[in-house]
């Protein structure tokens, strides 16, 4: 392989710095859009589940018992109770019409049983057709009603003078997330997501609009080799990203109160080899897409999808199925937000990160030459 001539690399990427200043709409797509992405998801987009909107029909409501354990769902910030009721016909409309996830039903009998020392029933209904919120919020129930629990049998046994059996008690220490915001979570997945689109999705529709304009072909018949082109087309592409990740990243760190604990070095050195396979790959699907739709119907199923749906994104690897879990391995974003979320959360570096960091190097690489043999080709 004959060496690379710089002069023609730079010519090569000076004619794209000015075709993307004179077109606004690349521009918009690449910094306007990312920074509207990233406000969107953190903000939009949060896992917490707060403020369970909750009907209460009390058919013991003249109980003092009853009304302290109300109490342990009013002062907590899971739930909140929407109102009361005396029917299961109301109950019924309002969760058909979606004003309330949860109804809580406490018999006319409830602080009888618990007087009596029995087990006082309690009836739930729970709008399950959002089932993972529904199992979260019977999980908040659970939690009030063994506390409840908890404080009867204490006050029970200190009634009586003794001391309360002997349990276990469990301290939990939370790392890395300790008030566990679900927003340190999504916001570094987020930022890889917007990346791998954006880098893809730009640089083939700006290639793509060459072969339209048929200015492709009268850079094939300059003495520009190549690997010369490619690597001319991709420098401005690669900082104009690079700009978007390191917006990114100020936005995460102080928008969104993300810390960021780990090496700036390794963060520049990992996020570099994703760019360079993204913009690479964003090439390569240009080469075979000679319009502007079929470039962005190919770069958005090929990063948009994969990245969403099988990255660990929002949805854990680990809870998929297996066959779909041996299609994640080639899904060049799982490794870069596993690099983000350990650097951003827990400090890794590079003795940690050291597989994450051999499958970027090998998806720039393999992404790279691909376009440039894939181009070879379409130039004899």
């Amino acid at each position: 392989m004959t060496a690379l001539n710089l002069k023609r690399i730079k010519a090569v990427a000076w004619k794209e710095f000015i075709q993307v200043k004179r077109d606004p709409r690349s521009l918009g797509l690449a910094i306007v859009i990312p920074i509207f992405m990233l406000l969107l998801f953190g903000y939009g987009l949060s896992l917490d589940i707060d403020h369970v909107r909750t009907l209460v029909w009390n058919q013991d409501a003249s109980s003092r018992l009853t009304n302290d354990f109300l109490l342990n769902f009013k002062n907590s910030k899971y739930f909140k109770i929407v109102g009361y009721t005396d029917n299961y016909a109301d109950i019924t409309r309002k969760i058909d019409k979606g004003q309330i996830l949860m109804a809580l039903i406490i018999p006319k009998d409830f602080s009888h049983y618990i007087e009596s020392d029995k087990t006082a029933p309690l009836q739930l209904i729970v709008d399950g057709s959002d089932a993972n919120t529904a199992l979260i919020a019977l999980g908040y129930v659970r939690s009030v009603v063994s506390k409840y629990n908890v404080d009867l049998l204490t006050e029970a046994f200190a009634k009586h003078g003794e001391n309360p059996p002997k349990t276990v008690s469990a301290h939990p220490r939370i790392w890395f997330n300790m008030g566990l915001v679900s927003t340190w979570f999504i916001i570094p997945g987020v930022i890889a997501m917007i990346i791998m689109i954006i880098s893809a999705l730009l640089i083939s529709i700006t290639i793509a609009r060459e072969w339209e304009r048929g200015t492709m072909e009268q850079l094939i018949s300059t003495p520009v080799k190549g690997p010369e082109l490619i690597i001319g087309k991709l420098m401005p592409y690669f900082i104009i990203a690079f700009f978007d990740l390191m917006v990114g990243v100020l936005m995460a760190r102080f928008l969104f109160g993300v810390p960021f604990r780990g090496n700036y070095f390794l963060f520049i050195v990992l996020s570099s080899l994703f760019l360079i396979g993204a913009l690479s790959q964003g090439i390569l699907i240009s080469v075979n897409s000679k319009t502007q739709l079929m470039a962005t119907q190919l770069a958005s199923l090929t990063t948009l999808i994969p990245t969403l749906l099988l990255s660990g994104f929002i949805y854990p690897i680990f809870n998929m199925p297996k066959f779909i879990q041996a299609f994640t391995y080639f899904v060049p974003a799982r490794y870069y937000i596993v690099v983000l979320r350990d650097l951003f959360l827990k400090g890794n570096g590079i003795a940690t990160l050291w597989d994450e960091a051999l499958f970027l190097l090998l998806f720039a690489v393999v992404m790279f030459n691909l376009a440039i043999i894939k181009f070879k080709k379409k130039v004899a």
